[in-house]
Parts: structure tokens; C-alpha cells; sequence
């Protein structure tokens, strides 16, 4: 892109003080005929570049003009002022510094990029927030933070997916967000490195003593592989059913549970062929029978019957309850 190509030719200048359009044009790969239209262009946007004829000659910048850019790409400055996400950046107590570091940041950059970087957030916003999902409430958060940046211990009860609490000393190594959810990364006093939800620590206080961080640790690295290993571990329960056209469309927006694995020939008109992945067989009732007579189980045979049991039992139960 030329926006590219200028910024290109202006660090070359910069770096090498003097350059031929012939070298300019060797260098990036254009005509010489481009190297001229784009010194134009430089010119007219208020950058200070001059030619000088003669053997020794070459275009260079103005009574050593400095541009503050350091070689970022049209790309690399969009990557950058994408918007993050607020409801994070509230969290982290970061809002304000963030506006006031993109507008140091814009301000440090030539004229001719300054509006494509306000347009940035113009047209691209992330909202990480969920539609419906209430925001989880995290009480030791400041602590957390405090205790990550501090490289302090800290005592925590948390509760587990069980519902029951048990208290215990970790070294803070770092906080991590996955949609709009927090987790809290530390390690126990045996080494081992775990994930604590944040909204699950209940009590979080400091101890009176501070830990060396693992000198190889990669926050980044260590979550990717950490998913990768939750994923790999997580049941899966597999059902072929068949469906009618008309609740296709539905089915990916129909529950948090179900992952379409398959989908056979669309074009029939009566039932349609989908294989549907759970992580146990209790969602997989669930979701069935939440279609109704829109949905039939293939395979696995069991949980026809299941179904069919569980349907029994609700029409028993409303009998009974009648209002």
C-alpha cells in the first residue's frame, strides 16, 4: 500500500541520510516514475524532503527531520488502536490511561496516518460483555492486582465447583481474562501452577512474605497450554440425530452446551441428518427434548428411550399438577 510505502521511504531516509530515487526504487521494489510521486506526496503532507542533483546527489530529509515512527506498517498501527475492551480495561482501572496513551500515541505519528488511526476506533469496538450472563463479582480484585505487580504472597479461600471452601497460601503469577470472566494464575507452595476462577476467591489478604517468580514463565504460554489440556480432558457424549428444516437455523443459537460436529444434506425436505456433541448425557436429554417432535435421536438407541421416559415422566407430573 502506498500509505506503506511512505513511511518505508521515510525511515530509509532517516537511517541512511541520503539515498538516489534509483536506490529508493531498488529498495522497495517500484519505479523510479513511483519514488517521484511519492516525494510529492511527502512533500505535500508538510514532511521536509529535498532533492539534490549532481553525481553526489539523492533525495534526504530536512536539517535532520526525525519521524517518530519506528518502522510500523499502516497494519501495525490499525493492530494497535483497535479498541480494547472497556468492560476489561474498567476492571484493571486502565480506561483512563488507555484514551490518554492513544492520544499520546497519535500524536506521535505523521499527519499522513493520524486520521486512519482515529478512524481505527471509529469503525472496529470490542465488547466483551455476554448478552444476558449477570457481570461476576470479584471482592479481592485490588488485592489480587497488588499482589501480581508486588510479587507478594497471599493467603486465599476460595471455593471450589463443589461448593465447598478451603483456604491456602499462593504466589500470584498473573490474571487472565477469557470472554468476560476473570481467572487468577498462581502457584502453590508445592510448585504446582493452577487457575483459581477470581470470582470464587472469597477472602484474599497478603502475607508477609514476597516469592521469586519462575524465571521461564510465559503467562501467555502457560494459559495456552493450560486450555489445551482442559479441552483435551473435557467428556464428550456424540448423537446423530435427524431434524426439520425449519429448526436448523436454531440450532447453533440454542444452548451454551451443544457443539454441531456434522450436518448432512441440507437440501432434503423432510428430516436432515446432524451429528451433536455434549459434554454428558444429561445435556443431551435436555436439549432433545426442548425441540419436541422437531427432533429425533438416531444413535446412540439408549437415549431414545431415555427421552422417551423423561417425556412420560413430565406428562405424569402435569397430570397430577393440574392448576
Amino acid at each position: 500500500m502506498r500509505a506503506d510505502r511512505l513511511v518505508s521511504i521515510l525511515l530509509l531516509l532517516q537511517a541512511q541520510g541520503q539515498m538516489t530515487a534509483k536506490e529508493l526504487a531498488e529498495r522497495l521494489e517500484v519505479s523510479e516514475r513511483t519514488i517521484y510521486r511519492d516525494m510529492e506526496g511527502l512533500s505535500g503532507t508538510g514532511i521536509p524532503v529535498f532533492a539534490e542533483r549532481g553525481k553526489n546527489g539523492g533525495w534526504s530529509l530536512l536539517d535532520d527531520y526525525q519521524t517518530d515512527l519506528t518502522g510500523l506498517k499502516e497494519s501495525e498501527i490499525r493492530a494497535l488502536f483497535v479498541s480494547p475492551s472497556v468492560q476489561l480495561l474498567d476492571d484493571l482501572g486502565l480506561t483512563r490511561t488507555s484514551e490518554e496513551a492513544r492520544n499520546k500515541l497519535i500524536a506521535s505519528l505523521p499527519s499522513i496516518y493520524r486520521k486512519n488511526a482515529n478512524d481505527v476506533w471509529n469503525r472496529i469496538h470490542i465488547d466483551t460483555s455476554s448478552w444476558r450472563r449477570q457481570k461476576e463479582k470479584i471482592v479481592s480484585f485490588e488485592v489480587l492486582k497488588n499482589a501480581i505487580w508486588k510479587e507478594n504472597k497471599l493467603k486465599i479461600v476460595y471455593q471450589r465447583a463443589d461448593g465447598k471452601t478451603d483456604d491456602r497460601i499462593v504466589e500470584p503469577l498473573g490474571l487472565v481474562a477469557k470472554g468476560d470472566l476473570w481467572y487468577f494464575i498462581a502457584s502453590k507452595e508445592n510448585g504446582e501452577i493452577r487457575n483459581y476462577r477470581a470470582s470464587r476467591i472469597q477472602y484474599a489478604v497478603p502475607v508477609n512474605e514476597t516469592f521469586k517468580r519462575p524465571k521461564n514463565f510465559d503467562l501467555a504460554q502457560y494459559w495456552r497450554s493450560s486450555t489445551k489440556t482442559f479441552l483435551e480432558k473435557l467428556p464428550t457424549y456424540e448423537v446423530w440425530v435427524e431434524v426439520t428444516q425449519s429448526i436448523l437455523p436454531r440450532l447453533k443459537f440454542s444452548g451454551r452446551f451443544v457443539r454441531i460436529s456434522e450436518i448432512g444434506d441440507t437440501s432434503r425436505e423432510d428430516w436432515i441428518p446432524v451429528k451433536l456433541s455434549f459434554d454428558t448425557e444429561e445435556e443431551a436429554k435436555g436439549y432433545v427434548l426442548g425441540f419436541a417432535d422437531q427432533i429425533k435421536v438416531i444413535e446412540p438407541k439408549e437415549l431414545h428411550n431415555k427421552i422417551l421416559e423423561m417425556a412420560e415422566s413430565a406428562v405424569a407430573f402435569y397430570k397430577q399438577n393440574k392448576g
